[in-house]
């Protein structure tokens, strides 16, 4: 919500050719307690006012000599073409009030002024142009949060990333019907196949042959949802030769209990396993 106090602190432009009228209009702000005015007989001087001090509001008298309130704004929303420019215009001439609301202007009043409906339009301009505020600042705040939180996220993965490849050869994850949805590390390159060819199990089962009482063991622990630590299992690789990988994992339920995947690590393990295979010397 804006407050009384925040309305009475807005800026506020007021631009007329005659004195007596800026007088007038100063005088009554200022009885009600309004802070920050700025006037001007100068229409020329309208635009770089407001580009320097963004006023909340902008009392403008439509007849003025060199330069009238139409050209004024014009030049206004040249400033902000996309923005709120914030004009109350003020006129003699009844034909006016269409053609000034056509060319940007938010509301009017009359000469000569009824300083009770006066007060009561600007106070209602400044509530919705500070609300109008409020909104585009909240707007910008949420969107640098969301920015941020995307960066802290992308950095919070990639030092998860960092450490999985310090502590295993690959992490990955699988989702409700065990499809691989990530694969971080080099395990694609160790198997010689591509992240496609994850997604059709039997193939890929073929194509890499597993020790197939292994892989049943495992599967018997995806399928009861149990996690599974330092799970060793087999295939043969292209070279005739028999690959050993060791994989821990984990599964991933939702706020709810729905399951939805499975996470874990891996690593190559064929070294350590050929070395313990070896006969020791006698």
């Amino acid at each position: 919500m804006v407050s009384t106090a925040d309305i009475l602190n807005a800026r506020i432009l007021i631009v007329d050719d005659q004195e007596a009228n800026v007088q007038l209009l100063e005088q009554m702000l200022r009885g009600a307690g309004y802070q920050r005015l700025t006037s001007t007989m100068d229409p020329f001087a309208v635009c770089d006012l407001h580009r320097a001090n963004h006023y909340d509001l902008i009392l403008l008298d439509l007849q003025m000599p060199g330069m009238d309130g139409f050209q004024v704004m014009e030049g206004l929303k040249e400033i902000d073409p996309d923005g709120y420019v914030p004009i109350l215009v003020v006129t003699a001439q009844p034909g006016h009030k269409l053609r000034a609301l056509a060319s940007g202007a938010k509301d009017f009043v009359a000469k000569p002024f009824d300083l009770v409906e006066v007060k009561t339009r600007i106070h209602n301009m400044l509530e919705v142009r500070l609300l109008y505020k409020k909104l585009q600042n909240y707007s910008q705040v949420l969107e640098q949060t969301v920015a941020e939180r995307t960066a802290e996220l992308t950095e919070s993965e990639a030092r998860f990333r960092r450490l999985t490849e310090l502590a295993s050869d690959w992490y990955w994850e699988q989702d409700a019907q065990g499809q691989f949805t990530k694969v971080y590390g080099p395990v694609l390159d160790m198997l010689g196949i591509s992240m496609e060819s994850l997604l059709g199990e039997i193939k890929q089962e073929q194509a890499l042959r597993w020790n197939e009482a292994e892989r049943a063991v495992l599967k018997a622990n995806v399928a009861a949802r149990r996690p599974f630590l330092d799970f060793v299992f087999s295939r043969i690789d292209d070279a005739g030769e028999r690959q050993y990988f060791q994989v821990s994992g984990e599964p991933m339920f939702d706020a709810s209990g729905r399951f939805t995947g499975y996470r874990g690590v891996g690593r190559d393990v064929s070294a350590i396993m050929r070395e313990v295979a070896q006969p020791r010397a006698a």
